[in-house]
């Protein structure tokens, strides 16, 4: 059975996303929307609108990060 996708037409701002990623995490997606049975992208937007974020706006799962000067700390040795 192919992946429900969404209707044709229905997406407000359509962008394409061209993201390189490990093949293990792209086959995880995959597998994840097929036992949905949806597309891959319908999951990626259900996953980016579920995602819960600190009050920073990362994820939940992100490891802390020191900030100086408002930037993210680089080892420049």
């Amino acid at each position: 059975m192919a992946p429900r996708r969404r209707p044709r037409g229905s997406l407000v701002d359509p962008v394409p996303i061209g993201y390189v990623v490990e093949r293990a995490a792209k086959k995880k997606l995959d597998d994840i929307a097929d036992r949905a049975g949806v597309s891959s992208a319908v999951m990626f937007e259900h996953i980016i609108e579920q995602l819960p974020l600190t009050g920073r706006g990362l994820p939940m799962t992100w490891p802390e990060q020191e900030l100086h000067d408002g930037e993210l700390p680089i080892d420049s040795a």
